[in-house]
């Protein structure tokens, strides 16, 4: 062969491997159709509600529009195991949060994923303080009263949450162990359709993420015992720190972060991560977050390589929490 149809085939061969599909030209005009954002629970719980406030404004970035599925069940696990199944190509994400990507792997000893290898870290969403609460007739009128009435009545009372590895569960797994308290743990297909019972009386207390509460607190529907923060809430400034109420130990934020498939390149997790930060800057996408009570000031774990910490020392925490905790059920 000579030099000239050498140097030719050398040519073609590069022309054909920047034009293959995933690849260099392909790979530059991303996205090309919609993105699916997978919520891994029921619309309306405080997954989906950051999720689409947060996709609303990527969409406009990106070009593309970002659609939400619900996709419930097994406390998050079953739509964060299809997000993790899927194609890396940046055409199918998650709406992950603290339980799907910190506490599943303790809550399900046979987990079929793995939050810190299957997953490519796109960028923190949202912190969500979690509060506890109770249905607006519940006798106690404050925390200390509260957990009195849990230690002397919990046979007889009900707890609501979404799912075993789901932040209502893993949070009030740890409030109950704190406060010496075994109600009936009713499970949910998603902290929507408890927080639903909740006000209509059917169960009797949660703990849940702020995002979701704010609007019945503020109208009354669900009584709010106090939130598990250092200091109070600006969205609920009338609500007591659990420090306050007598009860500091129960110290804890969830949180909601953006995660596409292991093996989705780097090219396409920057997109979707400046993406992600226009949407955080943009005063009105900010406003919307903070008046649900969300947390903004973990600006580190917003680039993939700190939400991957994050995501790492999740797991170590909650399992030392969970290991000794009740069965999942």
């Amino acid at each position: 062969m000579n030099r000239t149809i050498r140097t030719s085939m050398m040519i073609l061969f590069a022309l054909v491997a920047a034009l293959a599909p995933g690849r260099g030209v392909a790979r530059a005009d991303y996205p090309e159709r919609p993105i699916t954002m997978i919520v891994p629970f029921a619309a309306g719980g405080p997954t989906d509600v950051i999720a689409r406030i947060v996709a609303e404004h990527m969409s406009r970035t990106l070009g593309q529009q970002v659609v939400i599925e619900n996709v419930a069940g097994a406390g998050g696990t079953t739509g964060t195991l299809r997000a993790a199944q899927a194609a890396p190509d940046g055409y199918t994400l998650i709406m992950g949060h603290m339980g799907t990507h910190g506490a599943a792997p303790a809550a399900y000893p046979g987990l079929k994923y793995d939050p810190r290898k299957d997953f490519a870290p796109i960028g923190l969403a949202a912190g969500t303080p979690i509060l506890v609460v109770a249905r607006k007739d519940f006798p106690a009128k404050d925390l200390k009263e509260f957990i009195a009435y849990l230690k002397a009545n919990s046979a007889k009372l009900n707890e609501a949450h979404a799912g075993p590895g789901s932040v209502s569960w893993t949070t009030c797994i740890l409030f109950n162990s704190l406060v010496g308290a075994k109600p009936t743990r009713v499970v949910y297909k998603g902290t929507g359709p408890a927080l639903n019972d909740l006000v209509a009386g059917h169960v009797d207390y949660m703990c849940d993420q702020i995002v979701n509460l704010v609007p019945q607190i503020q109208a009354g529907t669900i009584k709010a015992y106090a939130v598990a923060l250092p200091q109070r809430s600006p969205a609920l400034p009338s609500v007591p720190t659990t420090k306050e109420a007598g009860l500091g130990d129960f110290q804890v934020t969830a949180w909601n972060a953006i995660f596409a498939p292991k093996g989705t390149s780097p090219e396409i997790v920057r997109k979707l991560n400046d993406a992600l930060q226009k949407a955080l800057a943009d005063d009105k996408t900010k406003k919307r977050l903070l008046e649900l009570g969300s947390d903004l000031t973990n600006m580190s774990a917003r680039t993939p390589e700190g939400l991957a910490k994050l995501v790492d020392s999740e797991v170590t925490r909650w399992n030392k929490i969970l290991k000794s905790a009740e069965p999942a059920k």
